[in-house]
């Protein structure tokens, strides 16, 4: 059926490519796909669907795979369909403030593309070098600007989605207002592939800051850190980010990428904040005059600013360089952070006392990423065995604190088991019925978030 209606290019059973498309950043899930497909058109898309449809055979859909929840895993045979070549972008409208891109385009490729104008699509995280604006949107995607800008679905104006009956949806365009019943977009942002495919976006752009200053703190406690953010809240200036992490956070990073500290001592917190300039120099005045934090400096060039964030971007690839990691991706209310971090480290230490506890994240937002390393004593299968201790241990504290179980990554296939956590059996019953209604034969993402 594909050798006549596609290009010779269009599918691929080459072993190397089965496992390179077939898994994400997880790798917990083994990569089993029958077959990897490369369209080039959002037609193309519809008619291979409409094709999969009438054959009732399962499809992944796959951008940049950097997803940490195994929701672009092909782990049954199903065939992943990469949107890596659809990956062009538009003319930048410089009025509208718009762009046009296809899912396949590059979250950092998009930035640039932007930069020339002036102008930014304000969603950024460490792994904007590799993931696409198609997984950003169907995983409404967060990052260290969410504190300012929110999360991705409030940068898209229109979306093309693809049902997997071959349906094509053209929604919203690039229009502002349009007040005419449901946004359907909204359906698909975060739905994680499930629903359809995106295979096309228009991208809402907001003008690149010039005149941000990033500083750097070391604070001695937990209680330093929320009392600087709220200072931080208070001041004469707008906040673009607020990153928090732990001394042996600090360490791992420094020590792999042979970063030389900026302080003259040691510290228990550490603390990035990017601002929007204004008066900086009065707050420094007054939250080293309260003690709000042991030490500081300011990222005096380009350069600084690139080591600064390195620290911090840097941590998860760090800590699994010495060895392997527990991750966990929560949230809890801001206001709730600092008691839940002190609840969960006393929980985490009289459980599981062997185990060395790293806490970082977007502390502006209320979403932190947890990983725990392994004992090297530790066999893998206990390990392996321990980490749903750790989960359900960890998900029993955020639910009590009115949390996410999955603040940035989505559920894919590693957090279904807990998904009731943080979506009651009424709000579960209308996903099911809206999956069923738009994919009635469970062939798109197949397994994923839930089970029908």
């Amino acid at each position: 059926h594909l050798s006549g209606a596609f290009p010779k290019d269009f599918l691929s059973q080459d072993p190397h490519d089965l496992e390179h498309y077939g898994k994400d950043w997880t790798k917990v899930f083994p990569a089993k796909p029958s077959a990897i497909v490369f369209p080039r058109t959002t037609e193309e898309v519809s008619r291979f669907l409409k094709l999969c449809s009438e054959h009732k055979l399962a499809v992944v859909p796959s951008g940049g795979r950097t997803g940490l929840s195994g929701g672009a895993v092909a782990a049954n045979g199903e065939v992943v369909l990469s949107l890596s070549k659809m990956n062009k972008i538009g003319a930048v409208d410089v009025l509208a403030l718009t762009l046009p891109v296809e899912a396949g385009a590059i979250t950092e490729a998009v930035h640039h593309h932007c930069e020339p104008h002036g102008l930014t699509w304000p969603v950024d995280f460490g792994s904007k070098g590799s993931s696409c604006v198609g997984g950003n949107v169907s995983t409404n995607a967060g990052g260290i600007n969410v504190i300012r800008f929110g999360m991705t679905r409030h940068w898209v104006l229109g979306l093309t989605v693809v049902l997997m009956n071959g349906t094509i949806l053209r929604l919203n365009g690039s229009l502002e207002k349009n007040n005419t019943g449901l946004d359907l977009k909204h359906l698909f942002i975060g739905s994680e592939g499930t629903l359809g495919v995106v295979t096309e976006a228009v991208l809402k752009l907001t003008r690149l800051d010039q005149d941000k200053s990033l500083f750097f703190f070391g604070a001695k406690d937990l209680t330093q850190v929320f009392h600087l953010l709220e200072a931080a809240r208070k001041a004469p200036f707008e906040i673009c980010a607020f990153e928090a992490f732990s001394r042996n956070c600090f360490e791992a990073t420094t020590k792999l990428h042979s970063i030389r500290s900026p302080f003259t001592g040691t510290h228990e917190q550490y603390v990035l904040v990017e601002v929007k300039s204004g008066d900086s120099e009065s707050w420094l005045e007054d939250i080293f005059g309260r003690e709000l934090v042991e030490e500081g400096v300011q990222a005096k060039s380009q350069e600084e600013v690139k080591t600064f964030w390195k620290t911090r971007e840097t941590i998860s690839e760090s800590l699994r360089a010495h060895g392997q990691l527990h991750t966990s991706d929560i949230s809890v209310p801001v206001s709730a952070l600092k008691n839940f971090i002190e609840e969960w480290q006393g929980i985490f230490a009289k459980r599981f006392p062997d185990w060395e506890l790293f806490i970082f994240g977007h502390f502006g937002d209320g979403n932190l990423h947890i990983h725990a390393l392994k004992p090297a004593a530790m066999p893998q299968e206990e390990f392996l065995r321990q980490n749903l201790r750790v989960e359900e241990d960890l998900f029993e504290v955020v639910g009590k604190y009115q949390g996410s179980i999955s603040a940035e990554h989505g559920i894919g296939l590693l957090k279904k088991e807990h998904l009731h956590l943080s979506k009651s059996a009424e709000e579960l019953a209308i996903m099911r019925a809206l999956k069923k209604i738009l994919d009635p034969q469970g062939l798109l993402n197949p397994g994923k978030v839930f089970d029908l």
